[in-house]
C-alpha cells in the first residue's frame, strides 16, 4: 500500500533563492523536527545523484534514511527517492513557481510506501503526514523566510 500527501505555500523570497535553500537538504532540520541530523555527499552544490543521509525520529523510534536526488531542474524542480529499505519509505519532491513581486509558490509532496510490516503502518504514517501537511508547509515558509535575506 502507498499514498501521497502534499502541501502548498507561498514564500516571500525569489524563486532562485528558495530553490537554493530547499536544494540543500542540510536545511531540513530547520523545518522538520523529525530530522535529528543530516549529511550530504559529495561536497559541493546539490545535483543529480547527490545523497543525503539522515537520522530521523518517528513515533519515538530513530531510523537512518538515505535519499538520492533523481530530478534536478533549477529553479523549478527537485525530486528525491529513498535508497534505504525501512518499513515505510518515501519519494517526493518540490515544484517551484516564480510569482510577481519576488515571491515563490512551492508544492512539496511525498509518496509513502510500506514494506513488510510497514504495509500495516503506512496508513497511520500517511494519516499523520496528511494531518501535518499544512503546518509542515508553514514551517518551510517560516524557515526559508528567516534564512534567506530580503
Amino acid at each position: 500500500m502507498s499514498g501521497q500527501f502534499d502541501a502548498r505555500i507561498e514564500i516571500d523570497r525569489p524563486v532562485e533563492a528558495v530553490f537554493a535553500y530547499l536544494a540543500d537538504g542540510r536545511n531540513d532540520p530547520e523545518f522538520s523536527p523529525r530530522v535529528q541530523e543530516i549529511t550530504k555527499t559529495p561536497d559541493g552544490p546539490t545535483a543529480l545523484g547527490t545523497v543525503f543521509r539522515s537520522t530521523v525520529k518517528d513515533a519515538g523510534m530513530k531510523t537512518g534514511r538515505e535519499f538520492r536526488i533523481v530530478g534536478f531542474d533549477p529553479p523549478r524542480l527537485i525530486r528525491w527517492t529513498e535508497q534505504t529499505r525501512n518499513l515505510v519509505t518515501a519519494e517526493g519532491g518540490y515544484d517551484l513557481e516564480a510569482l510577481p513581486g519576488g515571491r515563490t509558490r512551492v508544492r512539496i509532496f511525498n509518496t509513502l510506501e510500506g514494506h513488510g510490516l510497514g504495509k500495516l503502518l503506512v496508513g497511520l504514517a500517511l494519516g499523520a503526514a496528511r494531518k501535518d501537511a499544512p503546518d509542515f508547509g508553514r514551517r518551510i515558509k517560516a524557515a526559508a523566510e528567516a534564512s534567506i535575506p530580503d
